[in-house]
């Protein structure tokens, strides 16, 4: 009787040990790739938001890991590889330089999901792409630059020369062209995402052009506290963050990247059964594309002119790039009323015109 008594309480232990084991093993693991540092203020800390929010979303049913400053190239592979070997589930890989080595090692590990940002490439059936209609925030941008320019030089720090990047600075361009025809804008090409020393120096060869206000497609708050030295003379906005520790400086707005939503989506979609492959493009609509608090730095006209560009943004009834177009060589692009379709924002690789200068190849 003792002995059956021993095996029976034995059993149920080992019963209980192994309940906890498998639902240990039923923890989803959620891992992110980064391409620059998650305190950089800007880009990648913003998505760093979006794993976080997962994580309080889903509690004990999820574990997130991630890797910082990961380089494009042979060494995104490699992360990947690793992360997949490691019993990743779903990884998410934050920056447009990743795509071929996403595709690459989705192609070795058909039960793991691969989320890519920013990319189009969806080369295997496990390989889903996301993407933010960052022009939006652009536009609205514009608007206040053009309005705000004491100089009517108004500036653009490109990081590499992608259809994302190149629609950023065609969207400014021509919002504040509406404005103000006499603004002209100055581009300089920093060939960085994260590099504080390079955007703080891109930004310093625009004032030194007569810029005075300056926006930036590059991840770090550089910019701005390059701005701020020179005493309210030169304005610029927060980037993929608020960065908000310089509204009391240069900072006027900002737009924010808001992740969370769809990574607790689809996240939440794996968790459930429901996950399938597709292609995501949101923005201020969908509130992907968020714009910050504009400070009392823009006159209160042009604050409420800008709030409706981004209402009417979000409303549907005004698209940044609505014709007349023509591109840079003075070729007609959109007609009068005409919208641009997504495909042609997608690839896009030409400057509008009225803007000097050339796309590096």
């Amino acid at each position: 009787m003792l002995r059956r008594t021993l095996l029976t309480t034995a059993a149920l232990a080992l019963g209980v040990l192994g309940a906890g084991m498998a639902q240990a093993q039923e923890k989803l693991k959620a891992c992110f790739v980064y391409v620059g540092p998650i305190g950089d203020g800007g880009w990648t800390y913003q998505h760093h938001q979006g794993a976080l929010a997962v994580q309080e979303k889903y509690g004990d049913k999820v574990e997130i890991q991630w890797q910082e400053s990961v380089p494009e190239g042979a060494d995104a592979e490699r992360v990947l590889t690793q992360m997949a070997l490691g019993g990743c589930k779903i990884i998410f890989t934050t920056s447009f330089g990743y795509m071929d080595a996403t595709n690459a090692v989705a192609a070795k590990f058909p039960d793991v999901k691969f989320e890519h940002a920013t990319g189009f490439k969806r080369d295997q059936p496990n390989v889903s792409t996301y993407n933010a209609r960052f022009y939006e925030g652009r536009a609205v941008e514009g608007l206040i630059a053009g309005r705000m320019t004491k100089s009517n030089k108004i500036g653009y720090i490109g990081s590499f020369p992608i259809p994302e990047v190149v629609m950023g600075i065609n969207a400014y361009y021509l919002n504040a062209k509406k404005v103000n025809p006499n603004v002209e804008v100055s581009v300089v090409w920093a060939f960085t995402w994260f590099d504080p020393a390079k955007e703080a120096d891109a930004a310093k060869a625009l004032i030194d052009q007569g810029v005075d206000v300056i926006a930036s497609h590059t991840d770090s708050t550089a910019p701005l506290a390059e701005a701020a030295k020179t005493n309210g003379a030169v304005i610029g906005f927060g980037q993929a963050s608020d960065m908000a520790e310089y509204t009391d400086g240069p900072r006027v707005t900002s737009i924010i990247d808001n992740w969370a939503p769809y990574y607790v989506e689809r996240v939440g979609a794996l968790l459930d059964g429901t996950y399938e492959q597709k292609d995501t493009w949101a923005g201020i609509a969908g509130g992907e594309v968020l714009i910050g608090d504009i400070t009392e730095k823009v006159p209160a006209e042009v604050k409420a002119e800008a709030e409706k560009m981004r209402d009417d943004i979000a409303a549907g009834t005004f698209h940044p790039f609505t014709g007349p177009i023509n591109k840079q060589d003075g070729s007609p692009w959109l007609a009068e009323g005409a919208t641009a379709p997504d495909g042609d924002l997608l690839g896009m690789n030409f400057y509008v015109e009225g803007i000097k200068g050339d796309i590096p190849k």
